[in-house]
């Protein structure tokens, strides 16, 4: 089974670079963050014409997440138990082919000290909460979606100069961590050591040309789920597509 995540930035704009992409790559599941639509907009009749299910939690405008599958979807969560009506929708978990699948948009953040950094660090133990409530260990569990955190030093273009700063700074990177001591593994890592590739790159500096970038998204799974995994990578393709996102999908194959 080959599962993708995707910080698609509006998937009604982008609708047809998905489309495109899951033609010429046959994903079988595939996770998006920052859909930017609200649950009444979203596009189920093209992308059911293309052959995928899909459950979804959108907002206008902002956040939003996603799960497109080929197999049928089940036992689908949308929002951490602990969310309230209003909260941002970034966390969207359900069952596909005996995987928990949990898809999610970590929030940005801005610079240390500030509430919207500190809303970020505890919406990441929040998550390990979740996992450490409801998910066991020797389950098969996927986590994917847009962390907004570089884990490594390899994951950033200039780590001397991003040291710091928002997405590498040390507070981000310890909650990571932490939940990644849940029992993850980040298979992208497992399978490409020390191949420094990147996610992300920011459009306001020509990031891409310059390949300046970020590794902010990511697959981990539980340790059974790893030893399945056969190959991980980014595809740089579509970022450079006309009007593109900024992130580019990255894919894991599992046997």
């Amino acid at each position: 089974m080959k599962i993708a995540t995707w910080n698609i930035n509006s998937i009604n704009a982008r609708l047809e670079h998905i489309l495109r992409w899951l033609d010429s790559t046959q994903t079988d599941v595939l996770c998006l963050q920052e859909t930017k639509c609200r649950d009444s907009k979203f596009p189920i009749g093209p992308l059911g014409s293309a052959g995928y299910s899909a459950e979804f939690l959108g907002e206008k405008s902002y956040n939003g997440v996603a799960i497109l599958s080929k197999y049928p979807i089940s036992n689908v969560q949308k929002n951490m138990p602990d969310d309230v009506e209003e909260s941002p929708k970034r966390f969207i978990a359900a069952d596909v082919e005996g995987v928990r699948i949990v898809n999610i948009y970590v929030p940005q953040g801005t610079k240390p000290g500030t509430e919207k950094f500190d809303f970020k660090l505890e919406w990441l133990r929040r998550l390990r909460k979740y996992f450490d409530e409801n998910c066991p260990r020797d389950s098969d569990i996927l986590l994917c979606g847009d962390f907004n955190v570089a884990p490594e030093p390899i994951d950033v273009w200039a780590p001397a100069r991003r040291e710091g700063k928002i997405h590498f700074t040390r507070p981000e990177r310890a909650a990571i961590d932490d939940l990644m001591e849940w029992g993850f593994t980040d298979v992208f890592r497992m399978l490409n050591p020390g191949l420094m590739e990147f996610s992300w790159w920011d459009k306001k500096t020509r990031a891409f040309s310059k390949d300046h970038g970020l590794r902010i998204d990511h697959i981990w799974t539980s340790e059974d789920l790893a030893d399945r995994c056969r190959r991980s990578w980014i595809d740089r393709e579509p970022r450079g597509w006309k009007r593109p996102s900024d992130h580019a999908p990255v894919i894991a194959e599992f046997e």
